[in-house]
């Protein structure tokens, strides 16, 4: 692929890189690529990160025909960077543009185009502890139509911005609030798909929580809103009785994250029994009134592994392990950072060298 890279004229300041807020300071440059019906993918070019001209008909506006995805590049010890399984990342924004009536992104470009921008700003990866450069594509249509149908014309576009840890407490056990009225996801939705709409599906019942003190939302199923579906912005796993369970991903409701593979492979692993079924909010209160809950955490890009300490439920807090990080938990957060910064051997060829 011949991308065409303009530089900029006037770099942009970078933050203090021991005191990175999540998602808001954006790199020096973007990569943009056109799509048109008949004409496939085309113009791809790295530019100086910035506005897009766009019309206010456009048709991501006003239908939500659009995707993206969330990965990161990781500075080692000995200066060079890194991705963590970013083919995975691909193939599920795969998956999400079949959902949208979106044309895919050739495997091979998007691994390219993702290599290039990384390498252009590579001065932009934070090499401060817990520290990394997230990674931003995203894909929306622009037809300047007001109609409900598939678009004719796309833009691909990726940005970068340098990241600490997703959630203020860090690696510190979080609170969090089961919804038992709203919902995110149906089956046969776009629960699976990483989709603008999904979020903000999400987010009434989010402000919601977030405004009595809890860090995230546990879903519940939107059929019966009887069974645990996944965490706000991670998917979400339990030790129950020295079992690994975790939510099913067969419903379709559920996103299949790439650190939740991951996770499950590891756990697997280590000797382990892993669950992937269907968890009845009845079964997890239970467990935690009689002990057998004994860890609880969260899993995505953003956080990597976030501890759960606490869960809210009718009015009723359950404690954790007493509130403290658990061994389990401990060990994947450990593991996959360690590989993902370098620190610790990968013997899975879960990492691709950029620079």
């Amino acid at each position: 692929m011949d991308i065409k890279i303009t530089k900029t004229t006037a770099p942009r300041q970078k933050p203090d890189p021991n005191n990175i807020p999540f998602g808001t300071f954006f790199s020096d440059h973007m990569f943009l690529m056109d799509y048109a019906k008949g004409k496939g993918w085309y113009d791809p070019r790295i530019v100086p990160y910035g506005p897009l001209s766009l019309e206010p008909s456009i048709m991501a506006l006003h239908y939500a025909q659009e995707a993206f995805e969330g990965l990161k590049a990781y500075r080692t010890a000995d200066g060079h960077i890194q991705l963590f399984r970013p083919t995975e990342n691909i193939a599920r924004m795969a998956r999400s543009c079949e959902k949208l009536c979106i044309p895919e992104v050739p495997a091979d470009m998007y691994l390219e185009a993702i290599k290039a921008l990384v390498e252009v700003d590579k001065d932009w990866v934070p090499s401060a502890p817990d520290t990394s450069l997230y990674i931003r594509p995203l894909v929306f249509a622009t037809d300047p139509q007001l109609g409900v149908h598939a678009s004719h014309t796309y833009i691909f576009c990726i940005m970068t911005c340098p990241v600490g840890s997703y959630y203020p407490e860090g690696i510190n056990p979080v609170r969090i609030a089961i919804e038992g009225r709203e919902v995110r996801a149906v089956r046969g939705g776009t629960g699976f798909a990483k989709c603008g709409g999904n979020y903000a599906a999400s987010l009434h019942a989010s402000e919601l929580a977030g405004e009595k003190g809890f860090s995230q939302v546990l879903w519940l199923d939107g059929v019966e809103q009887r069974y645990i579906e996944e965490v706000g912005s991670m998917n979400v796993m339990f030790k129950i009785g020295g079992k690994i369970v975790t939510p099913s991903l067969a419903s379709g409701s559920v996103l299949p994250g790439i650190t939740r593979k991951s996770a499950v492979q590891l756990l697997t692993e280590w000797g382990y029994e892993v669950q992937e079924r269907n968890i009845a909010i009845d079964e997890l209160i239970a467990a935690a009134e009689d002990g057998t809950l004994e860890e609880a955490w969260g899993t995505g890009t953003a956080a990597v592994v976030s501890p759960i300490g606490e869960i809210f439920y009718h009015d009723k807090d359950y404690t954790i392990n007493a509130g403290q990080i658990g061994p389990v938990t401990r060990k994947l957060y450990d593991t996959i950072t360690g590989i993902q910064w370098g620190k610790t051997a990968d013997p899975y060829g879960w990492i691709v060298p950029v620079v």
